[in-house]
């Protein structure tokens, strides 16, 4: 992995200590360093590209998810990101509409500045929690996608003591996925899991000129998959 990606990688032996919150222990093992001038204008990681105007959608487990990269751009820590929308619906209502910020170093990794998320009931926002922001509040970035993925490598995709803290971990390298959308070769094939919340326990298949194509969840077999595609 690239230096930036090293930073991240997470030690089995590191241990965390504690916070204001003791039932909130903090890894102060974890240390990021976001200097701008690493980073550039365009997301274009092939795992992971993030081209203005580009449309994906999702089914799978009950829900429809539409995800749109904006032309709209936000700064955090000093980095420029580029801005994803994220919309949840069941039964045609909306459930959940998150806005990410992702931006790329000049050695091609991706890295994930926050999100800023909204739970809906009957139209009523009833809940932000998961939202965080790189360098407020004691929250971390971390990459979502490496320059160079190498299987067996961990890493974190997040930081925010107890609130937001996923993990990723590269399974494999060049998996083969067909989902409503189309045929993909050549994907990487990803664990994704948090410690907050045993459930969400994940594989991902991310393909190369797409992104994630497919999800399965590890304890229920069940699949969130890419419907369509559409672009500038």
């Amino acid at each position: 992995m690239t230096r930036l990606a090293l930073l991240l990688v997470i030690s089995a032996s590191a241990g965390c200590s504690g916070g204001d919150d003791e039932n909130c222990p903090v890894d102060t093992t974890y240390a990021p360093v976001i200097n701008p001038g690493d980073f550039v204008a365009a997301v274009d990681n092939p795992l992971f590209p993030l081209v203005p105007g580009t449309v994906t959608t999702f089914e799978g487990e009950g829900e429809s998810i539409e995800v749109s990269v904006t032309s709209d751009a936000k700064v955090i820590l000093g980095v420029t990101c580029t801005v994803v929308r994220d919309t949840v619906t069941v039964g045609g209502e909306v459930t959940e509409d998150t806005f990410d910020w992702f931006a790329q170093d000049r050695d091609g990794n991706v890295w994930y500045m926050g999100e800023d998320t909204k739970e809906y009931e009957g139209g009523v926002v009833v809940s932000t929690e998961g939202s965080w922001e790189a360098g407020v509040g004691g929250a971390k970035p971390g990459i979502v996608m490496p320059a160079a993925p190498a299987v067996g490598a961990p890493y974190r995709q997040e930081y925010l003591a107890c609130e937001a803290e996923d993990h990723a971990e590269i399974l494999a390298l060049d998996e083969s996925v067909t989902v409503p959308a189309g045929s993909y070769d050549h994907c990487v094939k990803t664990h994704e899991f948090t410690p907050l919340e045993p459930a969400l326990n994940e594989q991902k298949y991310y393909c190369p000129g797409v992104g994630v194509a497919l999800e399965v969840n590890v304890n229920t077999g069940g699949r969130v998959e890419l419907m369509s595609i559409t672009g500038p």
